[in-house]
């Protein structure tokens, strides 16, 4: 399964990705510019991402504890989720994130 991420500087990196694991964990296991600091607990909106306008209808809808999260942000757009609360299945493979400013390291 391959997840697309488009880091801060605007270069794409094509990431092999497993079943059942976080956006947020390929990423920062793959040493993409994710600071990540609560380890996936949905409690700092450290790894911040924009989704691809295509892909936001096939993710889970946000949480209510996920866009309280997301409210602390200051880049926030209409496709911004939390990497952490991706987790990533067939159906989404091929999915495009891009690295928001504020989850820089």
């Amino acid at each position: 399964m391959i997840l697309l991420v488009t880091d801060q500087d605007g270069v794409e990196h094509r990431l092999e990705a497993l079943e059942g694991w976080r956006a947020m964990e390929v990423m920062r296991d793959w040493g993409m510019n994710i600071r990540a600091e609560c380890g996936g607990a949905c409690a700092c909106a450290t790894c911040h991402v924009f989704v691809d306008p295509e892909w936001m209808d096939k993710l889970i809808p946000a949480s209510d504890e996920e866009e309280a999260m997301l409210d602390t942000v200051a880049d926030t757009r209409k496709n911004s989720r939390l990497s952490c609360q991706i987790l990533m299945r067939d159906e989404l493979d091929g999915l495009k994130l891009e690295l928001a400013p504020s989850s820089a390291k």
